[in-house]
C-alpha cells in the first residue's frame, strides 16, 4: 500500500541502492547467539555514523543549510562566495532561483541520499531477519524488553532515523522495505511517516532505556529511550507544515486513505506549504512519548543546577553549561543528558565536525597549533545574540562568542563582522564546542577533536512535550515545563516566565521561541520554525531588527535594543593574562555582580590555560587573555578616554556591519516574502533521477 501511495513510479531500481533480498538472509544464523545479530547490525550502525557525521548532523547538508539558514543563525562568508550553499539556506530566493541551481552544485552524486538508504538496505537485512525468526510474533505481543527486541529495536530505529533525515531534506522519497515488492518510486512522505511512525511504536516495549542496555555502556546505542524521543520527534515533524509538491496525487496515510491537507500563504513552483489535516493525532503521540522518556529516562539525567563546585578562581553554577562542559571530556564519557551521541574517536581518521565546523573559530595552521584552525561555518544574527537573548540568560554565552582564537600563538582575539572565515572574519560565532576546554586536545592536527555530536538530549524532551501540551490545550502542564527549561538557564528569580510569555503573544510561541534559546548554534530552529509556521514571521521579525540596527549604526554610532543593551561603532580590546589576575585563562560562568568586568563577561571564552604543556613557547610577556570594554554599552568620552590611556585599544565594531549591510541585510533570506511556500529542500542529483526514473519538483531542473 505504501509504494502505491506516490503517483510518480520507477522501472528499475538503482544500483547503489540494491541489495540482497531479505529472504536470503538466514535468519536462524543472524540469530543464533546475540553476538551475530550485533555484528549484523554493526555495519547499519557504521553506515549510520558516516551519515550523520558527513551529511546530516555534521558536514553535507546540515553544514550547508541547517546552522545558517535561521532567524537565529547565518553563514560567515559572503553570499556570492558560496552560492551552493547560501541560494538552498535562503529558500532558493524566494523559489525563483530553484531553475537556475545546478544539481550537483553543492551535493555530489551518491551522497546524502545514497548514504542514508545505504543504512535503510542494511537495517531492512536485521529487521526482516528477526522478522521470520522463531518466536517473532510471540516477542511482539509479550510488549517485554529482551536481547532479541532490542536487536530488533535498533534496527527499526536505524530505519526510521535515515528516512526521518530523508524526508527532511528531500521530501517524498522512495520506501524500501528490502522486499521484491518494493517499486523504488517516489512515496508521499505523509505515508512513510505513518509507516515508521507504527513500527517504533510496536518496538520501543521491547527495548532496554539508555545505560541499561546488555553489553552496552556508551550512548552512542539506540535504546528505548532514543526511540520513544524520536517517535515524539516524528510525530510533530508528520504534524507541521511543509512544502509538498504538487504533482503527487493523491496524497494518502499509511493505510492508503486519501488526506486532505491546511495550507498556508501560496503556492511557489507548482508547491504548496500545509499541513495535513489530521494533525491533532500527531500531537497526541509526540505528547505520550516525549511524556514517557521525561517520566523514566533510563541513566539520562535532567540538571536543574549545576553540580560542579568552583575550583581555582573559576566560578560555574551553570547546569547549561555544564552539558556542554561535559562533551569536551575523553572518548569514553557521555554527557548525562544526553540521550544518543554520535560518536567520534580523538585523533581518528574521520572529520569532527564539532568544533571545526560548529564551534569557535580558530585562525592558524591546520597542524601543531594552539588550537588548530576550526572555519565557523555557524554564526549567531547579531540582531539575535544583542536584541533577542536576554542579558541575563546564562545561555546566551555558552551558545554565542564574539571572540576567538590565534591558534598560532594561544591567544584571544575578537571576531571582525567582515565577510570571512576561521576568526579573520564572519562574526559572532557559535560557542558550544571550543577546543580550548577539552580535558586532552589533539594539536597535531584540525578536525580532530572526537568531540560527539548530541543527538538527542533531555532539553528536547521537555521542550517537545511542553509544545504538544500547549497545542493540544493542556496549558498547565505546557506553562509547567516551559518554566523548568527557563528557571535553569536564569539566574534564581530573573526568568520571568509571565513576562516572556506575555511578550511573545501566546504560550505556543514562548515554546518555540524558548526552543530557540535552548539549541542557539545548534541547527535546530530551521526546522522547528518550517514545521510550526512561523518561518515567515520570525524571518521578518529578524530582519526588521536588523534594520534597525543598521539605520541606528549608521545615523548615531550606535543603537539601544529594548532590553537595553548597546552596539557602538566601536569597542575597546586589550590584552592581559587570566591566569595572573584570576588564576585561570579559561573561564566559566562570569559571576553575579561582575558583568562590568572586561575578562569574565561575557562569559565562557578565554583560552586554554596551559598551552605551553602542548608545546606553545610562551613568556613573561604572554598575555592571552582578551579585556572588552563597550560590548553592551554605550561609553562616554572620558569613559574612552580612561580606558585608552590604560592601554585599551578602539576596534571597529558596529562599523564593520555597516560596511558590510548587504551580508547581514539583504541577503538574509534574499528576497524572501514571507507569503510564497518555502523551498526548503535539496534537489536530487542526475544519477538519482535517471536510476530511480523520477522528477526533480518544487521548480528545479532534471538534469
Amino acid at each position: 500500500m505504501l509504494c502505491a501511495a506516490g503517483i510518480l513510479t520507477l522501472t528499475a531500481c538503482s544500483d547503489f541502492l540494491e541489495t540482497d533480498s531479505p529472504s536470503k538472509t538466514d535468519a536462524a544464523f543472524v540469530f543464533s547467539t546475540s553476538e551475530t545479530a550485533r555484528a549484523a547490525l554493526e555495519g547499519a550502525y557504521a553506515d549510520w555514523t558516516t551519515a550523520a557525521n558527513s551529511k546530516v548532523f555534521g558536514d553535507g547538508l546540515f553544514y550547508a543549510s541547517d546552522v545558517a539558514g535561521s532567524d537565529i543563525e547565518r553563514h560567515p562568508e559572503g553570499f556570492t562566495a558560496q552560492p551552493g550553499r547560501h541560494y538552498p539556506e535562503c529558500f532558493y530566493q524566494n523559489g525563483t532561483y530553484a531553475n537556475s541551481y545546478s544539481l550537483l552544485s553543492y551535493q555530489k552524486e551518491n551522497d546524502t541520499y545514497a548514504s542514508l538508504y545505504s543504512v535503510i538496505n542494511k537495517a531492512n537485512i536485521v529487521v526482516a531477519a528477526t522478522q521470520q525468526s522463531d518466536g517473532f510474533e510471540e516477542m511482539i505481543a509479550s510488549g517485554v524488553e529482551s536481547t532479541m527486541g532490542q536487536l530488533y529495536g535498533e534496527a527499526v530505529a536505524l530505519k526510521a532515523t535515515a528516512y526521518r533525515e530523508l524526508l527532511k531534506y528531500f521530501g517524498d522519497v522512495p520506501y524500501l522495505s528490502g522486499k521484491a515488492t518494493d517499486s523504488g518510486g517516489l512515496c508521499g512522505r505523509d505515508s512513510i511517516y505513518d509507516v515508521i511512525l507504527d513500527e517504533l511504536i510496536a518496538a520501543a516495549p521491547l527495548m532496554y532505556r539508555v545505560g541499561s542496555i546488555p553489553g552496552i555502556t556508551g550512548k552512542n546505542y539506540f535504546s528505548r529511550t532514543y526511540v520513544e524521543g524520536l517517535i515524539g520527534r516524528i510525530a510533530l515533524e508528520a504534524a507541521g507544515y511543509q512544502t509538498r509538491r504538487g504533482d503527487i496525487s493523491p496524497r494518502t496515510d499509511g493505510k492508503g486513505n486519501t488526506l486532505t491537507f491546511e495550507t498556508m500563504g501560496t503556492e511557489n513552483n507548482g508547491a504548496s506549504y500545509g499541513r495535513r489535516s489530521d494533525w491533532r493525532n500527531y500531537y497526541e503521540i509526540a505528547k505520550k512519548y516525549f511524556k514517557a522518556v521525561i517520566d523514566n529516562p533510563g541513566s539520562a539525567k535532567f540538571y536543574t543546577t549545576d553540580p560542579r563546585a568552583d575550583e581555582n578562581g573559576r566560578t560555574y553554577g551553570n547546569p547549561y553549561q555544564y552539558f556542554f562542559q561535559q562533551m569536551h571530556e575523553g572518548d569514553d564519557d557521555y554527557a548525562d543528558e544526553s540521550i544518543f551521541e554520535v560518536s567520534l574517536a580523538q585523533g581518528a581518521g574521520n572529520n569532527c565536525p564539532r568544533p571545526y565546523s560548529f564551534g569557535r573559530p580558530s585562525t592558524g595552521a591546520g597542524k601543531n597549533n594552539y588550537p588548530c584552525k576550526n572555519y565557523g561555518q555557524g554564526r549567531i544574527n547579531p540582531a539575535f545574540y544583542y536584541g533577542m537573548f536576554d542579558p541575563n540568560d546564562m545561555r546566551r554565552d555558552v551558545s554565542c562568542t564574539v571572540t576567538g582564537s590565534d591558534g598560532a600563538k594561544g591567544t584571544e582575539i575578537i571576531l571582525p563582522f567582515n565577510p570571512g572565515s576561521q576568526a579573520k572574519g564572519g562574526g559572532i560565532s557559535f560557542n558550544k564546542w571550543d577546543e580550548n576546554r577539552q580535558a586532552k586536545v589533539w594539536t597535531a592536527a584540525q578536525r580532530k577533536s572526537g568531540i560527539n555530536a548530541p543527538y538527542m538530549r533531555m532539553s528536547e524532551m521537555y521542550l517537545g512535550y511542553a509544545e504538544a501540551c500547549a497545542v493540544l490545550g493542556d496549558d498547565g502542564e505546557a506553562k509547567r515545563y516551559l518554566t523548568i527549561i527557563r528557571e535553569r538557564a536564569f539566574p534564581k528569580g530573573k526568568a520571568n516566565v509571565d513576562a516572556f510569555i506575555s511578550s511573545e503573544g501566546s504560550l505556543l510561541e514562548a515554546i518555540i521561541d524558548e526552543r530557540g534559546f535552548e539549541f542557539a548554534g545548534e541547527g535546530d530552529r530551521r526546522t522547528v520554525l518550517i514545521r510550526t509556521g512561523l518561518i515567515g514571521k520570525k524571518i521578518k521579525a529578524i530582519k526588521e531588527l536588523t534594520t534597525k540596527m543598521m539605520n541606528g549604526l549608521a545615523s548615531d554610532g550606535y543603537y539601544q535594543f529594548d532590553n537595553g543593551n548597546v552596539i557602538s561603532a566601536k569597542i575597546y580590546t586589550k590584552n592581559v593574562d587570566g591566569k595572573a589576575l584570576y588564576k585561570h585563562r579559561l573561564t566559566a560562568q562570569c559571576p553575579e555582580g561582575m558583568e562590568d568586568n572586561p575578562v569574565l563577561y561575557p562569559s565562557w571564552r578565554g583560552v586554554n590555560d596551559d598551552w605551553a604543556s602542548y608545546g606553545l613557547a610562551v613568556d613573561a610577556s604572554y598575555a592571552p587573555n582578551l579585556a572588552i570594554k563597550g560590548l553592551f554599552k554605550k561609553l562616554s568620552a572620558d569613559e574612552i578616554a580612561a580606558l585608552e590611556a590604560d592601554g585599551y585599544k578602539a576596534v571597529d565594531w558596529g562599523n564593520t556591519l555597516v560596511n558590510n549591510r548587504d551580508e547581514y541585510e539583504k541577503n538574509l533570506f534574499l528576497d524572501y516574502d514571507y507569503t510564497k511556500a518555502p523551498i526548503h529542500y535539496w534537489p536530487f542529483t542526475p544519477n538519482v533521477l535517471s536510476n530511480g526514473g523520477f522528477t526533480n519538483g518544487y521548480g528545479f531542473k532534471n538534469e
